[in-house]
């Protein structure tokens, strides 16, 4: 008998329960690519959540498909809202999910999305990282998309897990707040993990790098639309205008060029000009606003690892189990 023909059997590690929640929103082209590599996992979740948040293409069908032949995966609908939502939008999907568990039954929790192709031992390798550090908060493999045949890599930093693979420890998650329903909420998560003395990380290792079907920064309209977006999210977490600048520079090699990253600057100009509303919590902004001088003058590297020996102390007090 194959796996598409029985009910799956339990995770085959039996350490490091967890579940996935994946926010989804007409992904028929793309999510049996993640379902079938999910199910192939060396280690597979206990709990698998996914929130149809009001597909209107052949989702649903393919959902049920799986749901009735693996009882560890589970569906939760809701209604059109007629429009796809990014940003606040996925974030209240996830959450549809993530009010129907009981965290305190899994180790870890994941936000993944269902445009991915994950390696088989992709999270068998992540529970061994976080079970070797009990400061990872949060951590990730790196995102690679496919070009002409070739895979490329989609360039994000060391110092912060990819927002379409958030692994998590649930006692972090839960001693952060959770995830911000903005638009950049996948990156002030890692700042605030950094600030309560837990570490934000992810991975370019071969059995950890995952195809994105759907390129970072594109959205339903168009690639500079989600540039643009990028922009404003920057904008609205706290990040100044050098900073901003440096790296909408550091992607003007990167499709599409140049106008990408001037897109991106756009963004954050428009916000600015308008005196569009910031992240509520100033005394965030201004750490990050340190942080960033920081990592101009030495390096992201550098400021990164002097953040984290810095602020140990508040991992311990903060129940990291060291």
């Amino acid at each position: 008998m194959t796996e598409s023909t029985v009910r799956s059997a339990p995770p085959l590690v039996s350490h490091g329960r967890y579940a996935l929640i994946s926010p989804c929103r007409n992904e028929a082209d793309y999510m049996r690519q993640t379902l079938d590599s999910v199910i192939a996992q060396s280690a597979r979740p206990a709990l698998w959540v996914i929130v149809d948040d009001g597909s209107t293409d052949a989702t649903p069908t393919v959902l049920a498909d799986y749901a009735s032949r693996h009882d560890w995966i589970r569906i939760v609908t809701r209604q059109d809202r007629g429009h796809r939502a990014v940003g606040p939008g996925v974030i209240d999907a996830f959450y549809a999910g993530f009010n129907t568990i009981d965290p305190g039954e899994f180790e870890f929790i994941c936000k993944l999305d269902l445009d991915l192709r994950l390696p088989p031992r992709y999270f068998e390798i992540l529970i061994e990282r976080m079970h070797a550090n009990p400061r990872i908060a949060t951590c990730s493999g790196k995102a690679w998309i496919e070009q002409d045949g070739q895979l490329h890599d989609e360039r994000h930093g060391d110092e912060t897990s990819l927002g379409m693979t958030k692994f998590y420890r649930s006692t972090a998650f839960a001693q952060i707040g959770g995830f911000v329903r903005e638009v950049m909420w996948d990156g002030i998560d890692c700042h605030e993990c950094r600030r309560k003395g837990w570490i934000a990380c992810s991975w370019n290792e071969p059995d950890l790098r995952f195809v994105h079907l759907r390129p970072m920064g594109s959205s339903q309209q168009s690639v500079y639309v989600g540039r643009m977006r990028h922009g404003y999210g920057q904008y609205f977490m706290g990040t100044g205008a050098l900073y901003m600048a440096a790296s909408a520079l550091s992607r003007v090699n990167q499709a599409p060029y140049l106008l990408g990253s001037l897109a991106m600057m756009w963004g954050w100009l428009k916000s600015a000009l308008q005196r569009a509303p910031r992240y509520g919590d100033a005394e965030f902004r201004n750490a990050l606003r340190r942080y960033q001088w920081r990592s101009l003058l030495v390096g992201k590297a550098r400021a990164t690892a002097e953040i984290d020996a810095a602020n140990a102390h508040r991992a311990d007090a903060g129940g990291a189990r060291l």
